[in-house]
């Protein structure tokens, strides 16, 4: 067991990446869950936690923080201890300039849940979350107890698309591409985070997101060692590619429950899942395109 540093010797997250600087919290947020840093796996890592009973991780997508998960977190707090981290490279936890591959950021989370003495939990993974939330399951069997996962490709399971897709496709996915370049990314984001990231979250949305969340996550983008990190996750893909070619011949069993917008992927995330899993269902959000939570 990895255990993590006493909290009295770390300092206390603070500013808009905390809960006690977030924006646009529902009532009562900040009386259920609290904002702390948890030094594990070799990795300072913050993470937001609250409620009683079995525990749930909830693994935010790109380019998110834990705060993707905000308007969920009071629900299921009402049954479940949630633990909600911001991934390495994220928000406020430590951007090193290595170990954006789907199996060392699963076993930052596994040394998370260790230090805060979590043995076995279910996983909620969107978007790269779902990456790392198969890679989790797959990868430390004996911990996870359920999986649900939301809204993206599988890489090295699902099918790659054609270079030359349709333009509707081209436009779900071309950033994939993108981010994946090793800086020429950076130079054309940097000073223009608001269109870049401003255009994500508009054109995968059913409707418009919240402008306090949309300016919220952009500002945490407008640091340079912050937007070098957002795509470090996507420069890793040819690792994770490879090791999700290795776990998909050990096909998972616990039970999966694969979730989709209607005006995304829909069926596409359980018939993906179905391709790695033996055990799994289907939800289908009406309604919804993208932003599940």
């Amino acid at each position: 067991m990895v255990v993590g540093s006493p909290a009295s010797e770390l300092p206390v997250p603070e500013g808009p990446g905390s809960v006690s600087g977030a924006p646009g919290l529902p009532d009562g947020f900040a009386g259920m869950f609290a904002s702390r840093f948890v030094e594990a796996g070799g990795l300072r890592q913050h993470v937001v936690t609250g409620g009683a009973g079995p525990p749930v991780l909830l693994v935010h997508g790109w380019p998110q923080t834990w705060y993707a998960w905000r308007l969920v977190m009071p629900e299921l707090a009402r049954g479940f201890s949630v633990v909600v981290p911001d991934q390495r490279g994220c928000g406020l936890s430590g951007r090193p300039g290595d170990g954006y591959d789907t199996g060392t950021l699963a076993g930052d989370l596994v040394a998370l849940m260790d230090a805060l003495g979590h043995g076995r939990f279910a996983v909620a993974g969107h978007d790269t979350g779902m990456w790392i939330g198969y890679a989790l399951a797959a990868d430390h069997p004996g911990r996870v107890a359920r999986l649900a996962v939301a809204e993206t490709p599988l890489p090295g399971v699902s099918p790659s698309p054609p270079l030359f897709a349709n333009a509707h496709l081209n436009n779900a996915l071309w950033h994939f591409a993108f981010n994946r370049l090793a800086s020429v990314n950076d130079d054309l984001v940097a000073g223009r985070e608001e269109i870049y990231f401003g255009w994500q979250f508009a054109t995968k949305a059913a409707r418009p997101l919240p402008d306090d969340a949309v300016r919220y996550y952009i500002d945490t983008l407008s640091v340079p060692e912050a937007l070098h990190a957002s795509f470090a996750i996507y420069r890793a893909l040819d690792t994770t590619i490879a090791q999700n070619q290795q776990r998909k011949e050990r096909r998972l069993t616990l039970p999966v429950l694969g979730i989709g917008g209607a005006h995304s992927l829909g069926e596409q995330v359980a018939g993906t899942m179905k391709l790695a899993a033996d055990d799994v269902q289907s939800v289908v959000i009406p309604g919804c395109a993208h932003w599940v939570a």
